[in-house]
């Protein structure tokens, strides 16, 4: 226990070390299994294959189920043709052309050409949100959406190849088996995927849980029903889970802003968890053994096969050059591939290649060079589009900002008592909605007379940006020098603007003429000289 929570909190720190040093954070998780584990520095052992296959395939049902719940169809559907294309026939063409290349150049069997291309087939949601979200990647043409879709719903394809060739390498699929196993991943998952979805959110919808969270471990449970079920039936599980995922992510839901939460942090968890994982299993000291052909396979993936695969897709749509260019690099290799290649490690299939660290190295290298690459290789290709929000293409996305209240009890001297509201000048995009006037709630009209002690309620559309940083509130002691001074007098270091004062339970809006006093709570914008706005640095007794 005492070493999970350490690794989990060294996981943290290695995420903000590595942002600033523009490294995937991903990346820093690998690396540091790979430092704890049996070749690193605690040399933890651990080459347990088949416990990291189950822990790994649970993570990804949640990291799949979250990729497709926050994918925002309104978005999406513009170019789910073009998704869809490269998250099926796109895998096939790739492990196709890596599996062809590993046969002709690399002189593997041809089966195990087929399963690494088959393995390294799909681009990873993971890392592809990581970075397109933490750099803020505001690109042209839909392309975000793109991606996003695209990374999110091709794992089940390089899940079914994976399967159909170990099934094959393994001797137990005839060529009738072999198109009853396709049809079965596919039929089944998408049978249990949309069936398991409708039924999720007509429940949600039509029950009222009797304490908040429940639907947060409702959809929890529901997230892996949607992956067990087909799995049971030889369907394809991770296709099912995505299709939930989609469905119940673009329902009106209660709540919804407190399950996008929950699943953005425990997502976060269980991609800490798999690329952690991994890099405790890999063994450095085999690196090695495999660093030349897993490099020509990196480098055959990322300049040849992926991007044939996009041309001969992408081409008949008349997508643009760069367009295809920047999908090409984007296509990111990951989590997904790694686990595919221990569910090849711990199959009864017979290998002679290392595929687990074959795998593993070309991740590293994809992570690294394409990943780190990548917020550079958009803008040379002048793909940044700073007029669009890559946050659209997310669901907890909000296209119109919420409602936000304003609650103002009206005191005696307030200049609205006795006005009606008709007369009354508010800000634009204000209304008054509403008020309380003892235990009377009333709809008010041009005519309704404001009242002392009257509680208004006005209404004004929230800002999506947070801006709560941006203010600093600070209580004046009788030692501080702006103590008993007005505000015109106070000689100020930095560019400070104070927007209000809290007197006992008055609020002041002050200007040059304002003095202030012991106790007063003063709330203020700091700017430093250049222009940049302060990283919360109060002024301390005694400066200006």
């Amino acid at each position: 226990m005492l070493l999970t929570a350490g690794v989990i909190m060294i996981c943290i720190v290695f995420q903000k070390v590595s942002s600033r040093l523009g490294i995937p954070a991903l990346l820093a998780f690998i690396v540091l299994g790979m430092l704890l584990g049996s070749d690193g520095l605690l040399k933890i052992p651990f080459d347990d294959y088949g416990f990291a296959e189950k822990i790994c395939s649970v993570a990804l049902i949640f990291i799949m189920f979250y990729g497709g719940f926050g994918m925002r169809w309104q978005e999406a559907k513009k170019i789910a043709v073009k998704a869809t294309l490269l998250s099926s026939v796109g895998v096939v063409l790739t492990a196709c052309f890596t599996g062809l290349f590993c046969y002709f150049v690399l002189r593997m069997e041809f089966w195990e050409g087929i399963l690494v291309g088959s393995v390294l087939s799909s681009t990873d949601a993971a890392s592809v949100f990581s970075i397109l979200r933490s750099k803020r990647l505001n690109l042209k043409y839909r392309t975000a959406p793109i991606l996003e879709m695209e990374s999110g719903s091709n794992d089940p394809f390089s899940y079914m190849l994976t399967v159909i060739v170990l099934s094959v390498m393994a001797g137990n699929n005839s060529a009738g088996s072999t198109v009853y196993l396709i049809f079965a991943q596919i039929a089944f998952g998408l049978l249990f995927g949309f069936g398991i979805a409708f039924l999720g959110s007509w429940l949600l919808k039509h029950i009222w849980f009797s304490a908040p969270g429940v639907e947060t471990i409702f959809i929890f449970a529901l997230a892996i029903l949607s992956y067990t079920l087909p799995s049971l039936v030889g369907g394809n599980g991770y296709l099912s889970v995505y299709i939930v995922g989609i469905v119940l992510g673009n329902c009106e839901l209660h709540g919804k802003k407190a399950l996008v939460n929950f699943f953005d942090v425990f997502t976060g968890l269980m991609q800490m968890t798999i690329f952690f994982l991994l890099g405790l299993l890999a063994f450095p000291s085999q690196i090695p053994s495999v660093i030349l052909p897993s490099l020509g396979i990196a480098l055959f993936l990322t300049f040849v096969a992926r991007p044939a695969a996009v041309a001969l897709l992408m081409t008949p749509f008349k997508m643009r050059f760069r367009q295809q260019c920047l999908i090409s690099w984007a296509g990111l290799r990951g989590a997904a591939s790694i686990v595919f290649a221990i569910l090849a490690t711990v199959s009864p299939a017979y290998m002679k290649i290392d595929v687990f660290h074959i795998t593993f190295t070309v991740v590293l290298f994809s992570i690294l060079l394409q990943g780190s690459l990548l917020p550079l290789v958009a803008k040379k290709l002048k793909m940044i589009n700073n007029r669009y929000s890559i946050l659209k293409t997310f669901n907890d996305y909000s296209e119109n900002a919420e409602l936000q209240f304003v609650y103002l009890k009206i005191e005696r001297d307030n200049e609205w008592v006795g006005k009606a509201v008709k007369e009354l000048v508010l800000p634009p995009d204000m209304i008054l909605m509403a008020i309380r006037r003892g235990e009377e709630m009333i709809a008010p009209k041009g005519g309704t007379v404001i009242e002392k002690g009257d509680i208004c309620v006005l209404g004004t559309a929230g800002c999506r940006e947070d801006l709560s940083n941006a203010f600093h509130e600070m209580t004046l002691n009788k030692k501080h020098h702006w103590c008993r001074k007005k505000i015109k007098d106070i000689q100020f270091a930095q560019k400070v603007l104070i927007v209000m004062v809290r007197r006992r339970h008055h609020i002041i809006i002050p200007n040059g003429h304002t003095r202030l006093y012991e106790g007063d709570v003063i709330v203020m914008h700091i700017q430093e000289r250049d222009g940049q706005e302060s990283k919360g640095i109060i002024s301390k007794p005694g400066q200006g």
